[in-house]
This record gives C-alpha cells, structure tokens and sequence, in this order.
C-alpha cells in the first residue's frame, strides 16, 4: 500500500485483473487512484472483515503453505486442516452466504489456472470467546488492512 500511495494505481477499468503471470504493463497506463491512509482491520471480527470489503478490496493474509489451500478447486473452503500460521497475503474482494456459511471471496496471484478462476471462497468464524479468539479458516481474520483512496 505504501507503493500505491507513492506511485498511484490504475483504475481496474484500464487494467483489469488477468489472473496470469505476464509482464506487468501497468506502466502504460496512468495513475487515477492513490493511498491517503491504511486502516486496521479490527482482529478476529467477521463483521469487521466485511465491513472494511464492503469499503473495498482489502489486504489479508492467510495460511497458504498446507495442501488444503493450495489444492483448493472450488465450493467454500471450510477447514481448520488450513492452519493459521499467516503467509501469503491476497485481496478480500467480497463476501457472501452458501448452504448457512458466511464466506470471504478473495482474490489470489497463482493465476487463473486456480481455485474458481484465480479465486477462493474462504468460510468465516463468527464468534470469538476470550480464551479461543476466531483466527478464522486459513487465518483470514488475524490481520487485515484496507486502504482509504484518494484521485489524483
């Protein structure tokens, strides 16, 4: 986020997410968007995780080293066998409800060969007591950051 602040971002409009890896071409495009401010996301809250995507694309990271993650090919990704040891951070991009379970759609860089077309849909953890705070599948709702924008 530091980068885009600096350097801007353009509009996914312009440059639209291709889920491949290719040369980056952003350079032929001009900036329209910057970071004015990084906010935190409240940890272990579902309903502040969805709050800040409901804002727009948001950082978060995730345990991504297990088989399970990486072979994840579709439906809501619903297993603690994910782990919570944070290492791969992605874009929260939205969210939604299948079959009762509340779920994070997010945004992945291994290309579109991946999951549901270089996405995954991750299962929240609702509720947090003290002594077991919600960690959320894969780690989801540890850490998590979004950004305030501002044109140039």
């Amino acid at each position: 986020m530091n980068y885009v602040a600096k350097n801007g971002q353009v509009l996914e409009s312009d440059y639209g997410y291709e889920g491949k890896q290719a040369t980056c071409r952003a350079s032929s495009f001009t900036p329209q968007v910057y970071v004015s401010q990084v906010n935190n996301v409240p940890a272990h809250s579902a309903a502040g995780l969805r709050a800040a995507i409901a804002q727009g694309p948001t950082s978060v990271t995730v345990e991504a080293d297990t088989k399970t993650f990486q072979g994840y090919t579709s439906g809501v990704l619903n297993s603690k066998a994910c782990g919570t040891k944070l290492d791969h951070a992605i874009a929260a991009v939205g969210y939604g409800v299948e079959n009762k379970v509340n779920y994070y759609i997010v945004r992945n860089s291994w290309s579109a060969k991946w999951g549901e077309a270089g996405y995954i849909r991750i299962a929240s953890e609702e509720k947090s007591e003290w002594w077991a705070p919600a960690l959320g599948i894969c780690g989801i709702q540890q850490i998590s950051v979004w950004p305030t924008m501002k044109t140039s």
